[in-house]
């Protein structure tokens, strides 16, 4: 991978990371500066329900970040685009469509298949 191509996929992870750590936030400030107190039990569960639901996808989201710092990681010691598997380049394509991701198309198509035929 040249040193544009790694500056590109440097820059749009780093935007994709100040995106998930600026909604994160927040999500902190808006929990912890309501004082949401509804008398009515069916309100206040539907307040509960989003905040859950909120909460999970914050989850899902701290994941991702964690992800995309690794593929940060991954791109300052030219390891980045390279398959953890069998070694190989990874299409730009690919990159382009999941940035984070570590495994070339036919070794990620070999791994699903796996899980599916655990049931895993």
């Amino acid at each position: 991978m040249n040193d544009e191509d790694k500056k590109y996929f440097k820059s749009l992870l780093q935007k994709q990371l100040d995106e998930l750590i600026d909604e994160a936030l927040k999500t902190v400030s808006g929990m912890t500066n309501t004082k949401d107190n509804f008398p009515d039990p069916t309100d206040r569960a539907s307040l509960e329900t989003d905040r859950n639901f909120l909460l999970r996808l914050r989850d899902r989201e701290r994941k991702l970040i964690e992800k995309i710092k690794e593929a940060i990681e991954r791109i300052d010691n030219d390891t980045f685009g390279i398959c953890e598997v069998c070694g190989k380049n990874i299409s730009k394509e690919r990159l382009k469509a999941r940035p984070v991701t570590t495994l070339c198309i036919e070794c990620k198509k070999k791994q699903e298949a796996r899980e599916k035929a655990t049931g895993s």
